[in-house]
């Protein structure tokens, strides 16, 4: 399947180069773009692909490829957008968009959003232990830790070729563009208090709460938000599951913390099911599934294949068998709504200010 890539940045060059480039029995990259084109011309050498854009309008137009991989930071909704207009197949990384008005305004077609700690082997054996128990109607509680040092501590290894031929005017059109998508989610008054747990909400939080939808449904309510801390610093949410129990997210950005951790803790009656995610960016680091059950019992399990290989070969297997992904539109939409839940629970808690979408 022929394929483009919009964005070169950290996760493009960290991840999906090294894993676009094994499995070329699934996928050949006929063009890339990105502002930079620094980084255009870098992540096509790497990736043999021929085309090399800095604007998403020419890349579409000059076509010869089937799909686009959404991989550029920000809210995607444009993006993804117009590749579906031009009707290519679309995998998007989180998070779909800002607001709940892009999503709306999106044609249909087929696109795939990427979760890929839900194609994790052990997220899935997760799932499976969970249906034999009796599914969501036997969970006590969901409880999530995430430690989160900064992104250049967990990419130093990369070696990233950095974009220095941006034009600063641009970025800040860019940035000033995005401020405004953020305006409409939460109004134009809302402090930057609100737009901070927002920002983490949808750009990090999201994957836990992917987790909660495959696990329990999505949340029925949000009851309590915090945050403090230099930002983004601490953020601990918590509120109802949809069928029974509670859950609590308790999200800290440590930035010289030795290495990052994510804990998903679900207790049941009969016992636990503990899942401990290393940093997304180690390619085939295993997850680790503890079970424990009777009585003191405590079973490990891992597996080293890499989710997000898993959630690629998923997207090639949407777009040429119809099998569908475990994200769809639906699915990313009602992430982007439990975030604005919370942005609004932290608001009204504090008694700021709330607009927009949100309120």
């Amino acid at each position: 399947m022929k394929i483009a890539l919009v964005g070169c940045g950290a996760v493009t060059q960290a991840v999906y180069v090294p894993l676009l480039s094994k499995r070329r029995d699934l996928f050949e990259v006929a063009a890339v773009c990105d502002l930079s084109g620094t980084l255009a011309d870098a992540v096509g050498d790497r990736l043999g692909a021929a085309g090399r854009y800095t604007a998403l309008e020419d890349m579409l137009a000059a076509g010869g490829f089937d799909a686009v991989l959404v991989l550029a930071s920000g809210s995607h909704g444009e993006f993804v957008r117009r590749s579906l207009a031009a009707g290519y197949s679309v995998l998007c990384e989180k998070p779909l968009a800002l607001t709940r008005a892009e999503v709306a305004a999106l044609p249909e077609g087929r696109l795939m959003v990427g979760y890929m700690k839900q194609y994790d082997p052990a997220v899935r054996r997760a799932e499976e232990l969970l249906a034999e128990l009796g599914g969501p109607g036997v969970i006590r509680s969901v409880e999530v830790t995430v430690l989160h040092p900064s992104g250049e501590s967990q990419l130093a290894f990369a070696n990233l070729t950095q974009a220095r031929d941006v034009d600063a005017g641009l970025l800040a059109s860019l940035r000033a563009a995005e401020s405004e998508l953020v305006s409409r989610a939460l109004g134009e008054s809302a402090p930057e208090a609100v737009r901070g747990v927002y920002a983490v909400a949808l750009g990090s939080i999201c994957h836990d709460l992917s987790l909660l939808r495959r696990f329990t449904g999505s949340p029925a309510e949000i009851s309590y938000v915090e945050a403090w801390g230099s930002p983004p610093g601490s953020i601990e949410i918590s509120g109802s599951l949809p069928v029974q129990g509670r859950f609590a997210i308790r999200w800290h950005y440590l930035e010289d913390y030795p290495a990052y951790r994510e804990t998903v803790a679900i207790h049941h009656d009969k016992g636990t099911l503990e899942l401990v995610f290393p940093s997304p960016y180690l390619m085939n680091a295993p997850t680790t599934l503890t079970v424990v059950a009777n009585g003191e019992s405590r079973t490990e399990w891992r597996d080293v294949t890499e989710a997000f290989e898993v959630q690629l070969v998923a997207f090639h297997a949407f777009v040429n068998d119809g099998k569908p992904p475990l994200t769809d539109v639906g699915g990313a939409l009602e992430d982007i709504v439990t975030a604005q839940r919370i942005a609004a629970r932290y608001a009204v808690q504090h008694d700021l200010p709330m607009g927009g979408e949100a309120a």
